[in-house]
Protein backbone atom coordinates (compact mmCIF):
# COMPACT_ATOMS: atom_id res chain seq x y z
CA UNK A 1 0.00 0.00 0.00
CA UNK A 2 1.29 3.46 -0.87
CA UNK A 3 -0.03 7.02 -0.89
CA UNK A 4 -1.88 8.34 -3.89
CA UNK A 5 -0.47 11.14 -6.05
CA UNK A 6 -2.22 13.96 -4.17
CA UNK A 7 -2.72 12.12 -0.87
CA UNK A 8 -6.32 13.36 -1.06
CA UNK A 9 -9.67 11.64 -1.51
CA UNK A 10 -9.65 12.98 -5.07
CA UNK A 11 -7.04 10.37 -5.95
CA UNK A 12 -10.16 8.26 -6.46
CA UNK A 13 -10.70 9.13 -10.12
CA UNK A 14 -13.99 10.88 -10.83
CA UNK A 15 -14.32 12.65 -7.46
CA UNK A 16 -13.86 16.33 -6.65
CA UNK A 17 -14.00 18.33 -3.41
CA UNK A 18 -14.94 21.96 -2.85
CA UNK A 19 -14.54 24.13 0.24
CA UNK A 20 -16.22 27.36 1.31
CA UNK A 21 -15.24 29.18 4.51
CA UNK A 22 -16.31 32.27 6.43
CA UNK A 23 -13.61 33.38 8.84
CA UNK A 24 -15.93 35.90 10.53
CA UNK A 25 -18.43 33.12 11.16
CA UNK A 26 -15.53 30.77 11.91
CA UNK A 27 -17.24 27.98 10.05
CA UNK A 28 -17.67 26.52 6.60
CA UNK A 29 -18.81 23.71 4.35
CA UNK A 30 -17.13 21.01 2.29
CA UNK A 31 -18.73 19.12 -0.62
CA UNK A 32 -17.76 15.87 -2.31
CA UNK A 33 -19.15 15.48 -5.81
CA UNK A 34 -18.43 13.32 -8.83
CA UNK A 35 -18.26 13.36 -12.59
CA UNK A 36 -21.35 11.15 -12.34
CA UNK A 37 -23.65 9.98 -9.52
CA UNK A 38 -22.02 7.46 -7.20
CA UNK A 39 -23.15 4.69 -4.86
CA UNK A 40 -23.11 5.55 -1.14
CA UNK A 41 -23.83 4.15 2.31
CA UNK A 42 -23.39 5.39 5.88
CA UNK A 43 -22.70 4.04 9.35
CA UNK A 44 -23.28 6.03 12.55
CA UNK A 45 -21.55 5.19 15.85
CA UNK A 46 -21.66 8.46 17.77
CA UNK A 47 -24.38 9.27 20.26
CA UNK A 48 -25.32 12.73 18.96
CA UNK A 49 -25.40 12.75 15.13
CA UNK A 50 -26.77 15.51 12.90
CA UNK A 51 -27.64 14.31 9.42
CA UNK A 52 -29.70 14.90 6.28
CA UNK A 53 -31.17 12.20 4.00
CA UNK A 54 -29.03 9.42 5.44
CA UNK A 55 -32.02 7.05 5.61
CA UNK A 56 -31.90 6.95 1.81
CA UNK A 57 -28.53 5.23 2.02
CA UNK A 58 -29.75 2.11 3.84
CA UNK A 59 -29.20 -1.03 1.73
CA UNK A 60 -32.94 -1.70 1.44
CA UNK A 61 -33.91 1.78 0.21
CA UNK A 62 -34.77 2.71 -3.39
CA UNK A 63 -32.03 5.27 -4.05
CA UNK A 64 -28.92 3.59 -5.43
CA UNK A 65 -26.78 6.63 -6.22
CA UNK A 66 -26.29 10.18 -4.92
CA UNK A 67 -25.09 13.36 -6.63
CA UNK A 68 -23.01 14.79 -3.78
CA UNK A 69 -22.33 14.55 -0.05
CA UNK A 70 -21.77 17.61 2.12
CA UNK A 71 -19.99 18.03 5.45
CA UNK A 72 -20.65 21.27 7.30
CA UNK A 73 -20.14 23.25 10.44
CA UNK A 74 -23.06 25.06 12.05
CA UNK A 75 -24.73 22.26 14.00
CA UNK A 76 -28.36 21.86 12.88
CA UNK A 77 -28.17 25.20 11.03
CA UNK A 78 -25.46 23.68 8.84
CA UNK A 79 -27.89 21.19 7.36
CA UNK A 80 -29.09 24.07 5.18
CA UNK A 81 -25.83 23.69 3.25
CA UNK A 82 -27.58 20.84 1.48
CA UNK A 83 -30.10 23.31 0.03
CA UNK A 84 -27.32 25.30 -1.60
CA UNK A 85 -25.65 22.19 -2.97
CA UNK A 86 -28.99 21.04 -4.42
CA UNK A 87 -29.57 24.44 -6.03
CA UNK A 88 -26.13 24.38 -7.60
CA UNK A 89 -26.51 20.84 -8.90
CA UNK A 90 -29.96 21.57 -10.32
CA UNK A 91 -28.53 24.58 -12.16
CA UNK A 92 -26.01 22.16 -13.70
CA UNK A 93 -28.82 19.87 -14.84
CA UNK A 94 -27.87 17.21 -12.30
CA UNK A 95 -30.24 15.09 -10.26
CA UNK A 96 -32.78 12.28 -10.30
CA UNK A 97 -35.20 12.84 -13.17
CA UNK A 98 -38.88 13.02 -12.18
CA UNK A 99 -40.99 14.14 -15.12
CA UNK A 100 -39.66 17.52 -16.17
CA UNK A 101 -37.87 18.11 -12.85
CA UNK A 102 -34.46 16.98 -11.66
CA UNK A 103 -34.01 16.34 -7.95
CA UNK A 104 -30.37 16.18 -6.79
CA UNK A 105 -29.79 13.60 -4.04
CA UNK A 106 -27.48 15.20 -1.46
CA UNK A 107 -27.03 13.52 1.93
CA UNK A 108 -24.87 15.26 4.51
CA UNK A 109 -23.80 15.66 8.11
CA UNK A 110 -22.80 18.46 10.43
CA UNK A 111 -20.47 19.22 13.32
CA UNK A 112 -21.09 21.55 16.25
CA UNK A 113 -18.95 24.72 16.05
CA UNK A 114 -21.34 27.31 17.50
CA UNK A 115 -19.17 28.14 20.54
CA UNK A 116 -15.79 28.45 18.87
CA UNK A 117 -15.53 32.23 19.04
CA UNK A 118 -17.04 33.10 15.65
CA UNK A 119 -19.91 35.54 15.17
CA UNK A 120 -23.07 33.43 15.05
CA UNK A 121 -25.56 36.31 15.35
CA UNK A 122 -26.72 36.11 11.74
CA UNK A 123 -30.14 37.32 10.58
CA UNK A 124 -30.26 34.80 7.71
CA UNK A 125 -28.83 31.29 7.82
CA UNK A 126 -25.52 31.51 5.90
CA UNK A 127 -25.05 27.81 5.22
CA UNK A 128 -27.11 27.53 2.04
CA UNK A 129 -24.80 30.05 0.38
CA UNK A 130 -21.75 28.25 1.78
CA UNK A 131 -23.00 24.97 0.36
CA UNK A 132 -23.49 26.40 -3.11
CA UNK A 133 -20.10 28.14 -2.98
CA UNK A 134 -18.38 24.91 -1.90
CA UNK A 135 -19.93 23.08 -4.86
CA UNK A 136 -18.78 25.79 -7.27
CA UNK A 137 -15.23 25.44 -5.87
CA UNK A 138 -15.08 21.68 -6.44
CA UNK A 139 -11.75 20.57 -7.89
CA UNK A 140 -9.16 17.83 -7.73
CA UNK A 141 -6.91 19.85 -5.43
CA UNK A 142 -8.24 21.45 -2.25
CA UNK A 143 -6.86 22.77 1.03
CA UNK A 144 -7.03 20.82 4.28
CA UNK A 145 -6.64 22.04 7.87
CA UNK A 146 -8.49 25.27 8.72
CA UNK A 147 -10.65 25.22 5.62
CA UNK A 148 -14.17 24.31 4.56
CA UNK A 149 -16.13 22.41 7.19
CA UNK A 150 -12.96 22.25 9.29
CA UNK A 151 -12.64 26.04 9.59
CA UNK A 152 -13.93 26.19 13.15
CA UNK A 153 -13.30 22.64 14.29
CA UNK A 154 -11.79 21.91 17.70
CA UNK A 155 -10.71 18.79 19.59
CA UNK A 156 -10.02 18.09 23.24
CA UNK A 157 -7.04 20.45 23.45
CA UNK A 158 -6.04 21.49 19.92
CA UNK A 159 -7.69 23.03 16.89
CA UNK A 160 -9.19 20.40 14.64
CA UNK A 161 -9.63 20.74 10.92
CA UNK A 162 -10.39 19.20 7.57
CA UNK A 163 -8.26 16.19 6.74
CA UNK A 164 -7.78 13.93 3.75
CA UNK A 165 -5.53 11.06 2.69
CA UNK A 166 -5.38 8.31 0.10
CA UNK A 167 -3.88 4.90 -0.48
CA UNK A 168 -3.33 2.70 -3.52
CA UNK A 169 -3.46 -1.02 -2.85
CA UNK A 170 -1.06 -3.39 -4.56
CA UNK A 171 -3.97 -4.66 -6.65
CA UNK A 172 -4.48 -1.15 -8.08
CA UNK A 173 -7.62 -0.21 -6.16
CA UNK A 174 -7.59 3.31 -4.66
CA UNK A 175 -9.07 4.31 -1.29
CA UNK A 176 -9.45 7.89 -0.05
CA UNK A 177 -10.74 9.59 3.08
CA UNK A 178 -12.13 13.04 3.85
CA UNK A 179 -12.86 14.04 7.45
CA UNK A 180 -13.89 16.95 9.67
CA UNK A 181 -12.12 16.52 13.01
CA UNK A 182 -14.17 18.19 15.73
CA UNK A 183 -13.82 15.52 18.39
CA UNK A 184 -14.29 15.39 22.13
CA UNK A 185 -11.16 13.23 22.17
CA UNK A 186 -7.56 14.10 21.36
CA UNK A 187 -5.57 13.29 18.22
CA UNK A 188 -2.26 13.43 20.12
CA UNK A 189 -0.92 11.70 23.20
CA UNK A 190 -1.26 13.76 26.42
CA UNK A 191 1.46 16.38 26.69
CA UNK A 192 3.08 15.19 23.48
CA UNK A 193 3.19 16.07 19.78
CA UNK A 194 2.95 12.46 18.58
CA UNK A 195 -0.30 11.48 16.92
CA UNK A 196 -2.23 8.41 18.01
CA UNK A 197 -2.40 7.57 14.28
CA UNK A 198 1.41 7.33 14.04
CA UNK A 199 1.54 3.54 13.43
CA UNK A 200 -0.31 4.08 10.13
CA UNK A 201 1.60 7.15 8.92
CA UNK A 202 3.01 6.85 5.40
CA UNK A 203 6.22 8.84 5.20
CA UNK A 204 6.13 12.09 7.17
CA UNK A 205 2.61 13.19 6.17
CA UNK A 206 1.87 14.48 9.67
CA UNK A 207 5.31 15.17 11.08
CA UNK A 208 6.99 11.77 11.06
CA UNK A 209 7.45 11.88 14.85
CA UNK A 210 6.70 8.21 15.39
CA UNK A 211 4.80 6.54 18.20
CA UNK A 212 4.47 8.11 21.64
CA UNK A 213 5.62 6.04 24.58
CA UNK A 214 3.55 8.10 27.01
CA UNK A 215 0.19 6.33 26.68
CA UNK A 216 -1.41 5.50 30.03
CA UNK A 217 -3.72 2.49 29.61
CA UNK A 218 -5.34 3.32 32.95
CA UNK A 219 -6.14 6.95 32.15
CA UNK A 220 -9.75 8.00 32.80
CA UNK A 221 -10.88 10.82 30.54
CA UNK A 222 -13.41 13.49 31.46
CA UNK A 223 -15.38 15.36 28.78
CA UNK A 224 -14.25 18.90 28.01
CA UNK A 225 -17.25 19.56 25.75
CA UNK A 226 -20.95 19.27 26.45
CA UNK A 227 -23.43 16.79 24.99
CA UNK A 228 -23.79 17.40 21.25
CA UNK A 229 -20.80 19.74 20.97
CA UNK A 230 -18.37 17.24 19.43
CA UNK A 231 -18.43 15.20 16.25
CA UNK A 232 -16.06 13.70 13.72
CA UNK A 233 -17.68 13.13 10.34
CA UNK A 234 -15.98 11.42 7.44
CA UNK A 235 -16.27 10.04 3.94
CA UNK A 236 -14.25 7.07 2.69
CA UNK A 237 -14.23 6.43 -1.05
CA UNK A 238 -12.99 3.84 -3.50
CA UNK A 239 -12.98 3.20 -7.23
CA UNK A 240 -13.83 -0.47 -6.60
CA UNK A 241 -17.31 -1.51 -7.71
CA UNK A 242 -19.22 -2.12 -4.47
CA UNK A 243 -22.91 -2.59 -3.67
CA UNK A 244 -24.65 -0.55 -0.99
CA UNK A 245 -24.36 -3.41 1.57
CA UNK A 246 -20.65 -3.73 0.80
CA UNK A 247 -20.21 0.03 1.16
CA UNK A 248 -21.98 -0.03 4.51
CA UNK A 249 -19.55 -2.72 5.66
CA UNK A 250 -16.66 -0.55 4.44
CA UNK A 251 -18.02 2.43 6.38
CA UNK A 252 -18.35 0.26 9.49
CA UNK A 253 -14.75 -0.93 9.20
CA UNK A 254 -13.55 2.65 8.66
CA UNK A 255 -14.73 3.55 12.16
CA UNK A 256 -11.73 1.55 13.41
CA UNK A 257 -9.57 4.30 11.96
CA UNK A 258 -11.43 6.89 14.00
CA UNK A 259 -10.75 4.89 17.16
CA UNK A 260 -7.07 4.56 16.24
CA UNK A 261 -6.64 8.30 15.72
CA UNK A 262 -8.84 9.88 18.44
CA UNK A 263 -8.83 9.01 22.13
CA UNK A 264 -11.54 8.63 23.27
CA UNK A 265 -13.87 8.28 20.28
CA UNK A 266 -17.50 7.29 19.64
CA UNK A 267 -18.62 8.83 22.92
CA UNK A 268 -22.23 9.69 23.82
CA UNK A 269 -21.24 13.35 23.25
CA UNK A 270 -19.94 12.80 19.69
CA UNK A 271 -22.03 12.33 16.55
CA UNK A 272 -19.37 10.26 14.81
CA UNK A 273 -20.33 8.84 11.41
CA UNK A 274 -18.72 7.63 8.20
CA UNK A 275 -20.12 7.76 4.68
CA UNK A 276 -18.69 5.30 2.14
CA UNK A 277 -18.87 5.92 -1.61
CA UNK A 278 -17.89 4.03 -4.73
CA UNK A 279 -17.41 5.34 -8.25
CA UNK A 280 -17.59 1.75 -9.52
CA UNK A 281 -14.80 2.31 -12.03
CA UNK A 282 -12.98 -0.97 -11.33
CA UNK A 283 -14.17 -4.52 -10.81
CA UNK A 284 -12.98 -6.27 -7.66
CA UNK A 285 -9.73 -8.11 -8.44
CA UNK A 286 -10.77 -10.80 -5.95
CA UNK A 287 -14.37 -10.92 -4.64
CA UNK A 288 -13.22 -12.44 -1.33
CA UNK A 289 -9.82 -10.90 -0.62
CA UNK A 290 -10.36 -7.36 -1.96
CA UNK A 291 -13.32 -6.42 0.32
CA UNK A 292 -11.23 -7.65 3.26
CA UNK A 293 -8.37 -5.40 2.16
CA UNK A 294 -10.69 -2.45 1.56
CA UNK A 295 -11.91 -2.48 5.16
CA UNK A 296 -8.39 -2.25 6.53
CA UNK A 297 -7.37 0.35 3.94
CA UNK A 298 -10.40 2.51 4.75
CA UNK A 299 -9.62 2.40 8.47
CA UNK A 300 -5.91 3.19 8.14
CA UNK A 301 -6.52 5.91 5.55
CA UNK A 302 -9.15 7.57 7.75
CA UNK A 303 -6.76 7.48 10.73
CA UNK A 304 -4.13 9.22 8.61
CA UNK A 305 -6.64 11.79 7.35
CA UNK A 306 -7.63 12.67 10.93
CA UNK A 307 -4.02 13.27 11.92
CA UNK A 308 -3.40 15.30 8.75
CA UNK A 309 -6.41 17.53 9.48
CA UNK A 310 -5.11 18.44 12.94
CA UNK A 311 -1.51 18.68 11.72
CA UNK A 312 -2.51 21.15 8.98
CA UNK A 313 -4.61 23.48 11.15
CA UNK A 314 -3.43 27.09 11.06
CA UNK A 315 -3.74 29.79 13.73
CA UNK A 316 -6.15 32.69 13.38
CA UNK A 317 -6.92 35.69 15.57
CA UNK A 318 -9.42 34.85 18.29
CA UNK A 319 -8.66 31.12 18.42
CA UNK A 320 -9.80 29.39 21.60
CA UNK A 321 -7.27 26.58 21.18
CA UNK A 322 -3.68 26.36 19.92
CA UNK A 323 -2.74 24.57 16.70
CA UNK A 324 -0.52 21.50 16.64
CA UNK A 325 2.16 23.63 14.95
CA UNK A 326 2.27 25.89 18.01
CA UNK A 327 3.09 23.13 20.50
Amino acid sequence: MQRGKRNLITDVTGLQVGNASDDHLRSGTTVLCGDAPFAAAVHVMGGAPGTRDTDLLAPDKLVQEVDAIFLSGGSAFGLAAGDGVMDGLRAQGRGFEVGTVRVPIVPGAIVFDLTNGGDKQWTENPYSNLGRAALSNAALDFAIGTNGAGTGAMTRQLKGGLGSASAVLDCGITVGALVVVNALGSAVAPGRRQFWAAPWELGDEFGGLGISQQADPGAEFLPEKQLGEATTIAIVATDAKLSKPALQRMATAAHDGMARALVPSHTPFDGDLVFAVSTGAKDLPDPVVTPFQLGHAAASTLARAIARGVHAATPKAGDLQPCWSQL
